[in-house]
């Protein structure tokens, strides 16, 4: 049996870890982010109103909620590895199963991809510091990078392929990246670790992090920006086509939009420890994500005008995101502690942030979305600020 010391050491073959890690991360986006460009083709094929549009999105965050914390429990007992590769096996099941054209199928399937994904956002943070930790700003930055570019070229080619083909068979070649992950994370489950009663003693006592006020407002920033991103993402389209904006030009903006954000990953792990770099990245997310919104109730079908604030948006997305990662990582002491923070956030956060594109959906007017996006870009803000500003959760 290993150690704790020993387990903290960088693990062999790290540069296949990576490999694989990234290939996990590309898929924690993509089966969410493909879906706006085909809500029409599905409210038309399987004869659902536009209302439960919104639920395709929510649905994911909602399994997100439920599951991290039983995902952390698990991974206790099984081993972080072992964990992600039984639940990649609900992603791929869940991915096959939308293929069915059958209302049952596709919001079944939906919710078994949301629990496949929630494995690899729970442990993934984690198992970065465990094989990695004197590199984890590098881990996390191909971690995030590998997560948004993905989800980015998904949402291109949801769109691009949706007009050629069937929508079961853009579903079906949009979900292969989960097979390949999937095979590729194989070899990493024979570096498995789990708890046994020799390690459970080694491992240090800590103050639960669902006691700590950190730990709270950590998951509100997670939740936050979880909430404006998915919002975006869902309802952004609506606005723009109310504007005249072709549904085709609206995709490739969402494309535009992830894209954007994707230097943050190398970015803010440099810039975040630092005073001034977290003053100005905070400066970014309120301009990216309170102004941005607001403008977009501009209405205009100017596409330079249009791809300039999703090109702002997406960058203050970018920023929220891998801020939140950094939180994660930078403001607790230990493993065991990163994955509970992990979890906690991804728990209570993304229930937070399941609201944003039902409850959004019940507003006859697309703008007042806007507003109230703006509005928690506000606390966002202000979240973020204080948390930096505290010293690191309580051991």
């Amino acid at each position: 049996m290993n150690s704790l010391s020993e387990t903290n050491t960088p693990k062999k073959s790290n540069n296949y870890f990576l490999f694989s890690m990234m290939l996990i991360a590309a898929n924690l986006r993509l089966p969410i982010t493909i879906m706006p460009p085909l809500l029409r083709s599905i409210e038309k094929d399987l004869n659902i109103p536009s209302s439960m549009a919104g639920l395709l999105t929510s649905i994911p965050l909602i399994a997100f909620a439920i599951f991290s914390p039983i995902i952390v429990k698990i991974a206790k007992r099984k081993g972080n590895e072992l964990t992600i590769f039984l639940f990649f096996i609900l992603l791929l099941a869940g991915s096959y199963l939308r293929v069915i054209p059958a209302v049952w199928a596709l919001f079944l399937g939906t919710a078994l991809v949301g629990i496949g994904i929630d494995s690899g956002n729970v442990l993934v943070p984690a198992i970065i510091k465990d094989h990695m930790p004197s590199q984890i700003p590098l881990g996390t930055a191909l971690y995030t990078l590998s997560m948004l570019l993905i989800g980015a070229i998904g949402t291109a080619f949801s769109g691009y392929l949706i007009t050629r083909i069937s929508l079961g068979s853009t579903l079906a070649i949009l979900s292969v990246m989960g097979i390949i992950a999937f095979i590729f994370w194989i070899p990493n489950v024979k570096n498995n670790q789990k708890d046994s009663d020799e390690k459970e003693e080694e491992i240090p006592n800590y103050q639960s992090v669902w006691h700590q006020s950190l730990g709270w407002l950590i998951t509100l920033y997670f939740g936050f920006q979880s909430l404006i991103y998915y919002s975006l993402l869902t309802w952004l389209p609506r606005v723009l086509t109310d504007h005249g904006v072709t549904t085709i030009f609206s995709s490739n903006l969402l494309t535009v939009l992830q894209i954007a954000g994707l230097p943050l990953s190398f970015i803010v792990p440099m810039l975040a420890p630092k005073r001034v770099g977290m003053g100005l990245l905070s400066f970014c997310v309120a301009l990216g994500y309170f102004v941005a919104p607001l403008a977009f109730l501009v209405n205009t079908t100017s596409g330079v005008y249009l791809m300039i604030w999703a090109i702002i948006a997406g960058v203050a997305q970018g920023i929220a995101f891998n801020t939140a990662i950094f939180f994660f990582t930078n403001k607790t002491t230990n493993p065991y502690q990163t994955a509970e923070v992990s979890g906690m956030a991804q728990s209570a956060g993304y229930l937070l942030a399941a609201f944003g594109p039902v409850v959004f959906g019940i507003f006859r007017e697309s703008s007042y979305i806007m507003i109230v996006i703006a509005v928690f870009a506000a606390l966002l803000t202000i979240t973020g600020i204080i948390i930096y500003r505290a010293h690191l959760i309580k051991e």
